[in-house]
């Protein structure tokens, strides 16, 4: 303990001897004043204009109007997204039901099942992955609701789907209402 006790007092008062008030003083206030520049830079100032997809972003709700399909479309909440995994091609310039513009719609998709919070009724949805452009970026949505292990393929959405395109390069999905599921008797 008497070692580590002379160490700390020579360690102290090399510093002592090396540096002063005056010193300490011009590094502190060279810090604070960094400090307070750093809100100005221009990364920072891009990032809180709220670049698009930039987390904390505010988007315009998107709706259908229709009161029987409620929700913004650009959430991850919205009913028709309870099996989706990927980018929301309304977030992309696309639509629920529609690819954005210079992509291809993949012919083999995944289905689920959502409930309409409005009627109760279960729909068969259709998630179509949108293909040819690099990812969309905007909007990622992961839920797994009613996912089923890889052994059951048209139920999983950790696949790339865009198998059945002319490029496989995935940009968002799609949820395409296919119809309603009937119940089990």
């Amino acid at each position: 303990m008497a070692q580590l006790d002379k160490w700390t007092e020579t360690l102290a008062r090399g510093i002592a001897r090396g540096s002063s008030r005056r010193s300490l003083l011009a590094w502190l206030g060279g810090t604070l004043t960094g400090a307070a520049v750093l809100p100005v830079l221009p990364v920072s100032r891009a990032h809180a204009a709220g670049a698009p997809g930039a987390a904390g972003e505010q988007r315009p709700p998107i709706t259908s109007g229709d009161p029987q399909d409620p929700g913004d479309r650009t959430q991850c909440d919205y009913w028709r997204y309870c099996a989706i995994d990927g980018f929301l091609c309304t977030c992309c310039g696309g639509s629920v039901n529609a690819c954005p513009p210079g992509t291809e719609m993949s012919p083999i998709t995944w289905i689920g099942t959502c409930t309409n919070p409005v009627d109760k009724r279960a729909y068969i949805i259709s998630y179509n992955d949108c293909c040819g452009v690099s990812s969309c970026g905007h909007c990622l949505c992961n839920r797994n609701e009613g996912d089923r292990p890889p052994v059951r393929p048209q139920s999983n959405n950790d696949y790339n789907w865009c198998l059945g395109t002319e490029s496989s390069v995935y940009n968002c999905s799609t949820a395409i209402i296919v119809g309603v599921a009937t119940d089990r008797r």
